[in-house]
């Protein structure tokens, strides 16, 4: 090992008397929150919602509140997002009849925006202000038919702007090595490596084999319940059961080929291989995920003592990012597996350990 101030000084992390976080190699925290405020107020007010049609205008206006907290960490170029929020939009519509203008008005309110749930939409309430006559529901119901998606979109694009660096995002790309094109403007570029020896098919072969595709990542886990195998098995594929432990919708399929949909059908998939108290193979993916990706799930049960069961799980192809841009699709999709789902059988079936 070399002394301290020696080695290569590719792997040397130095104090720079200007401060600067080289390469992002040091930890960074930046504050989001007053940029948060702009950022969606920017995306939130003054949307057009109906212009007239029906004989009825409504819009948002302005966002009146926004609390709580957001920021992003930085390590070695890796941008971790962090917020908790909650927020209040107003809202206001007006029509015609044969007494003059009326107008109404309203909130929307987002009570829980968090980074541990980028992958959902959040919940959204809307409500109005004053006297609740027929113009105000009528207004009520047309911003939850026409306003709440458009809001929701809206959100979607600071989630996905906060996934990618926030403010921070143009320190992050100016930092990044020099594109070809900005090579031939005039900038410098490193020699070109030399050339790799052409591997012989069998070796790529076998470094393929157990390597992740690029972007996508594999989650594995083992758990172990006090249970027969067969009884675990029956909870999971059992629509009612499956409500009764996540308190959420479900739709399952016994049958290979069969479609089934999960926690209100955020979870989708096909089932491909089933076995009794044995195997479970599925096609498996959120909504939030790339049109098109697909993982494959494999829980194999085993019972290697009377009355103990051990789940070995193994999901395949995950992709690291979401539609949205969000990272952390691994993380969360490998908590709600032990949170949500084994945590939560284990408490209601009895199957602790």
């Amino acid at each position: 090992m070399a002394k301290y101030g020696e080695g290569d000084a590719r792997w040397i992390v130095e104090e720079r008397a200007d401060g600067t976080n080289v390469h992002n190699w040091h930890w960074a925290e930046r504050d989001c929150l007053e940029w948060s405020r702009a950022r969606l107020s920017s995306l939130l007010s003054g949307l057009t919602v109906l212009s007239g049609e029906g004989g009825l205008t409504l819009r948002t206006a302005t966002l009146d509140k926004l609390d709580g907290e957001a920021y992003v960490n930085i390590r070695k170029g890796k941008v971790i997002p962090g917020y908790e929020l909650s927020l209040t939009l107003s809202w206001e519509a007006e029509a015609t009849t044969e007494s003059g203008v009326v107008k109404v008005s309203g909130a929307a309110e987002v009570p829980y925006l968090a980074d541990e749930n980028a992958d959902e939409d959040p919940n959204l309430r809307v409500t109005v202000r004053g006297e609740d006559g027929p113009l105000a529901r009528r207004a009520k119901d047309a911003f939850l038919a026409k306003g709440k998606p458009l809001v929701l979109e809206k959100i979607r694009e600071y989630v996905a702007a906060m996934a990618k660096g926030g403010p921070a995002k143009d320190e992050l790309d100016s930092k990044k090595t020099p594109t070809k094109a900005a090579v031939a403007a005039g900038g410098t570029a490193a020699a070109p490596a030399p050339a790799a020896k052409e591997e012989a098919p069998a070796v790529k072969e076998k470094k393929a084999k157990g390597k992740d595709k690029e972007g996508f990542k594999t989650i594995e886990m083992t758990e172990k319940f006090y249970c027969r195998a067969k009884d675990i098995y029956e909870i999971l594929m059992d629509e009612n059961r499956w409500k009764g432990f996540t308190q959420s919708n479900a739709r399952i399929s016994r049958e290979v080929g069969g479609q089934f949909s999960l926690f209100d059908g955020s979870i989708s998939g096909v089932n491909e291989e089933l076995q009794e108290g044995k195997l479970i193979v599925q096609k498996w993916r959120f909504g939030s995920w790339p049109d098109g990706v697909h993982s494959t799930v494999r829980l194999v049960f085993d019972e290697p003592e009377s009355g103990v069961t051990v789940i070995s799980l193994k999901q395949t192809d995950v992709p690291e990012e979401d539609r949205y841009g969000n990272s952390t699709v691994v993380e969360n999709t490998e908590r709600g597996w032990r949170e949500l789902i084994f945590q939560r059988i284990r408490g209601v079936f009895g199957f602790g350990i």
